[in-house]
């Protein structure tokens, strides 16, 4: 079963692809930008939705931090650490 981040990370990233991906056939370690073709641009835009649909301030990470958010799994896991500490 998914958790909440990540379901929440899957439908975001879905919404900004183009062209779309079903949110169920988005593959965890795939790289975002080779695989998936998402723009710097795109990455700002899911990244800013992920964080407010998961109550995690995207003010967190560190512009390195962001850089290192290649993956899905890479994103649910920095927001995974960021949410502990918001509960």
């Amino acid at each position: 079963m998914r958790s909440d981040i990540e379901s929440a990370a899957r439908d975001n990233l879905s919404a900004v692809l183009t062209p779309p991906v079903a949110p169920d056939d988005l593959d965890l370690d795939a790289d975002m930008a080779g695989t998936y073709g998402l723009t710097s641009l795109n990455k700002v835009l899911f990244l800013t939705e992920v964080c407010e649909a998961t109550d995690v301030d995207l003010a967190n990470f560190t512009e390195h931090d962001l850089a290192e958010m290649t993956t899905l799994r890479s994103v649910t896991e920095a927001l995974t650490r960021h949410t502990s500490k918001v509960a």
